[in-house]
């Protein structure tokens, strides 16, 4: 639920009001509150139970695109690592492998860049199409600021540095995948 800072209940509502801007509806938000999943960035989350989370959302909602993180989790926060950990479990499983073909869900992630490459923004594109991908997404200035707009709802988390992230990071608009 967020609540590395004792701001989980803040964080929600600030996740939701985000996801509004975005044009996801509330009811399309689940928020997990459990005791093994803590919201920290140096634990590593359980794979089985996470991998169980993952795939209930994907039955119940008919998922049939999953777009993660990749290994390197883009900053190496263990919570983001832990999701494609997670995912490449089940994903790996041979149960779930035939799983996710019958419901034709595929995995897409989130390239993870070297920090020179994070932080030069729209620079980054001639670089990202000469890289090897699945998919490349650049958005358009009227995108870039709907981000932004959005990453301002999360004001609890709106640290220094963060205020960096919007300005430079190439993932405000840029990002490349690979298929898992």
């Amino acid at each position: 639920s967020g609540n590395y800072y004792n701001q989980g209940e803040i964080r929600k509502k600030e996740l939701e009001q985000s996801c509004f801007l975005l044009g996801i509806p509330a009811s399309d938000v689940t928020v997990i509150d459990h005791r093994d999943l803590p919201d920290n960035p140096a634990v590593e989350w359980d794979t089985r139970l996470l991998s169980a989370f993952i795939l209930k959302h994907i039955e119940a909602n008919n998922i049939n695109l999953v777009v993660t993180f990749d290994v390197g989790g883009v900053s190496g926060h263990a919570n983001h690592i832990s999701l494609y950990t997670a995912l490449r479990y089940k994903y790996c499983c041979f149960e779930i492998f035939i799983f996710f073909l019958c419901l034709g869900c595929h995995v897409l992630l989130l390239e993870s860049v070297n920090l020179f490459r994070k932080y030069i923004s729209i620079l980054d594109v001639p670089l990202s199409c000469l890289r090897p991908r699945d998919a490349l997404f650049i958005l358009t200035e009227e995108e870039t600021e709907q981000a932004r707009r959005a990453m301002r709802c999360h004001r609890s988390q709106l640290l220094w540095f963060r205020h960096i992230y919007m300005l430079f990071s190439r993932y405000m608009v840029i990002n490349s995948l690979r298929l898992l």
